[in-house]
């Protein structure tokens, strides 16, 4: 059993994860690869029978899956497959020509940018770039004084003479890094870190617990390691010693990818080409939602927060309607509480004129007092426990009735649960918030035969892939509000951070979450803006909205109101203002936000994405580069104060046109009014005129504003094609030339110290003045 330390209370979850069998003192168990003849190759890689340390075989095969990735399977079935892909397939690799070379004891598989280096005898597996210098190398096993391994060596463990996990150790120099595998709400850097690949409803997203986990780590040395397995993985990095990364995969097999890099950037291209690419989410969907809150709603206290929205200018997109739309004590039916919402279909007609999307809340457990548990009961929609019988869990922990898990992999369910969607999609619901689907037990069983052990992680891919569906095919797209996601989750936009606390603390936490999942290549993600559990304070709302506002997606929720007016009217000025910069930088991160979904490289890029050569960017965990030219370091503490370190280069401070040479790190004071933000010297920022929705329609009447007015370029995207813009400095001359379908009709130039502002301003070869833009502080007419 886990330690628990005396007198501190532990959340009970329906759904933890089982302990590994434990081998008795002195009982063997523990083999290892120690040589390999070669039984073939061909034009992708070798296949080789394996001798063990206890005496027995197994079958490797070593591969190319794309250019620059290496394959590489464990297994004594040489078609064996992880349990989770009876659900769906994780990885999707593609046939690969590789080079393949055997010269006496050693083989090389060739696969461009990632170059597999085996000995046959005894046994070793080495990663090269194609300089030859080592990537990431096999660890040949740590010994202590009595000759017994103290790591995990290539093979497999057995207990009782049974097959429980398969493993693999690297070698990691003491300076090595590493990010990813998942929201993890720990610090970024993962060295030191134990990750269990187990989705949790992680209370509060300031543990170890995670609702999102990607069996994705990415390394400073320019490599990433993937798994492929559905099954509750198991990454020490460098934790149970410094030297070595253990990977215990329970599964039939063990079968991992080697991506080359040696970007960071580079990694996630590979990684999206083995999973999915990211999903776009619609123009509309980078505009402010704002939440019911999870209480008591009605159709009239809806339709009054829309009229209050509109008439105090808050920009205001999609209108999210928490669990009580539904009828109390009855969730997740899917079914309008008649009495609180006599007339849907009117209340969201009214909506849609007034210019919002309306978000649902649900999720796929029915609770036992909902009429729709029966039907699906005796239809055979839930999973169920080891004797048939329903299998009832209390997915809500006490707080709410318990209910049954709707069995995604029963098409007869899957056609059910899409049926129940399909009437609100076409009443005019343009968005669903998939909350929970963590909670699958160890011990449920499957319609298709999965034990819950491997049905767990992947459920939500299954949940999400229905729900995404059916959207797509009656409102044309296929965003979804997530909280939980596994490997290829990615391909489910967008995706939150779940129920955080309100706290200062619990935003840093949260804001490392966000990095560690774009690092795990997931680019469109949120977070409850002014936290979720609790009531945040008049300064705490304005500095999480400031977050919230300059996040890749931003909803106002929690279990208290977050509407604006609901705070003091300072705060409510400064929150709005926050809301109304990002509708009017909403050019820029709508073009950033394409730029995700064809590269994989996150909207919120921790700062070692942009500068993958510098060690400092490698510890910065508390700020972010949006896009490639904005940089934000949230107020993090109430003191007005923090440190923030800024990358090679010249950095504009947005509020004050203060410059700052890069490589350095920054004390910065910033009042209650400003958010640090800072802009990359020479950078093309296309604004738009303050507006109160984004729509879908492409933008119109975009100003050009520069920093520094010299040199640069920009690629702005839209709904209607990309569009170049090209600045030129000569002499007091300023050019801005624009080729696409971009209407850009004014420049402006924001007043950067030290920086000789041109006289003669060209738009094209038209001469202009320069544009006054009121409402950003840093712009001069």
């Amino acid at each position: 059993m886990p330690y628990r330390p005396p007198l501190v209370p532990h959340e009970t979850f329906v759904a933890d994860p089982p302990d590994l069998p434990v081998r008795a003192p002195g009982e063997h168990g523990l083999s290892a690869l120690t040589r390999a003849e070669v039984l073939g190759t061909d034009g992708q890689g070798v296949t080789l029978k394996a001798g063990t340390s206890d005496g027995g075989s197994l079958a490797v095969r070593i591969s190319a899956a794309g250019e620059g990735v290496i394959r590489v399977r464990l297994s004594e079935d040489p078609l064996a497959r992880g349990r989770a892909s009876r659900a769906l397939p994780l990885v999707h690799p593609q046939p690969h020509r590789a080079e393949v070379r055997i010269d006496g004891d050693r083989v090389r598989v060739d696969a461009g940018a990632v170059v597999a280096d085996l000995s046959l005898d005894p046994w070793h597996l080495r990663f090269l770039d194609p300089t030859g210098a080592v990537l990431v190398s096999q660890s040949r096993g740590e010994q202590d004084i009595s000759g017994r391994l103290r790591t995990l060596p290539f093979g497999r463990s057995l207990v009782d003479g049974a097959v429980v996990a398969y493993h693999e150790s690297f070698l990691a120099p003491g300076d090595e890094r590493f990010v990813g595998l998942g929201e993890k709400f720990t610090p970024l850097d993962k060295r030191g870190q134990r990750a269990l690949m187990w989705n949790y409803d992680a209370f509060g997203s300031e543990s170890d617990r995670s609702h999102k986990n990607v069996p994705l780590y990415l390394s400073d040395r320019g490599y990433g390691i993937l798994v492929d397995s559905g099954m509750p993985v198991e990454f020490d990095m460098c934790q149970s010693t410094h030297s070595c990364v253990q990977i215990l995969v329970p599964d039939d097999l063990i079968d991992y990818y080697v991506l080359a890099g040696p970007t960071p950037e580079r990694i996630l291209d590979r990684y999206d080409r083995l999973t999915s690419r990211p999903a776009l989410p619609p123009k509309w969907a980078f505009g402010t939602w704002i939440s019911s809150g999870f209480f008591r709603d009605s159709q009239q206290r809806v339709l009054e927060r829309a009229r209050r929205i509109r008439e105090r200018g808050i920009p205001c997109d999609v209108l999210h309607l928490d669990c009580y739309w539904q009828v109390a004590g009855a969730w997740s039916d899917l079914r309008w509480d008649a009495e609180e919402f006599p007339d849907p279909a009117g209340m969201l007609a009214t909506l849609a004129e007034q210019g919002f999307r309306v978000s649902l809340w649900m999720n796929p457990y029915i609770m036992t007092g909902s009429p729709r548990y029966a039907e699906a009961a005796a239809a055979g929609h839930f999973l169920r426990r080891a004797d048939g019988s329903v299998y009832v869990a209390d997915t809500w922990h006490g707080s709410h009735p318990a209910g049954g898990i709707v069995d995604f992999t029963n098409p007869a369910a899957v056609d059910w649960f899409a049926g129940l969607l399909r009437p609100l999609l076409e009443q005019g619901v343009a968005v669903f918030k998939t909350d929970f689907a963590e909670g699958v037990p160890a011990d449920a069983v499957a319609q298709n035969g999965m034990t819950g052990v491997e049905l767990h992680n992947v459920y939500t891919l299954l949940f999400n892939d229905v729900v995404s569906a059916v959207t797509r095919e009656v409102a044309g797209h296929g965003t979804v509000w997530a909280r939980s996601s596994y490997l290829g989750g990615q391909r489910h936009s967008a995706q939150w951070s779940g129920d955080v606390n309100t706290t200062y603390p619990a935003m840093a936490s949260t804001l490392r979450g966000g990095l560690s999942h774009g690092l795990s290549g997931v680019p469109f993600w949120s977070h409850d803006t002014g936290g979720f559990h609790g009531t945040p304070t008049p300064d705490l709302y304005v500095r999480w909205t400031q977050f919230g506002a300059l996040s890749p997606l931003v909803r106002l929720h929690g279990t208290t109101s977050r509407l604006p007016w609901e705070f003091p009217a300072e705060a409510e000025r400064l929150a709005v203002a926050a809301l109304r910069l990002r509708y009017r930088l909403m050019p820029y991160l709508y073009s950033a936000a394409v730029a995700a979904a064809r590269t994989g490289a996150p909207m919120m890029r921790a700062l070692l994405v942009d500068s993958p050569d510098d060690p400092a960017a490698w510890t910065a965990e508390l700020e972010y580069r949006l896009g490639p030219d904005l940089l934000v370091a949230p107020m993090t503490n109430p003191e007005n104060q923090r440190h923030l370190y800024l990358p090679a280069g010249d950095w504009v401070d947005f509020w004050t046109g203060e410059t700052h040479t890069g490589g350095r790190h920054l004390r910065v004071r910033t009042p209650l009014h400003q958010v640090p933000l800072f802009v990359r010297y020479g950078a093309l920022i296309p604004v738009m005129p303050p507006a109160d929705r984004v729509g879908d329609a492409p933008f119109s009447d975009v100003t050009v504003l520069s920093f520094g007015a010299t040199d640069g370029g920009t690629v702005v995207h839209d709904v209607d094609g990309d569009t170049t813009i090209r600045a030129s400095r000569t002499g007091d001359e300023f050019r801005v030339e624009v080729d696409g379908p971009l209407p850009v009709t004014g420049l402006a130039l924001a007043p950067v110290a030290g920086a000789r502002l041109p006289r003669r301003l060209l738009l094209g070869d038209t001469a202009t003045a320069a544009v006054p833009l009121d409402g950003l502080p840093a712009v001069r007419g």
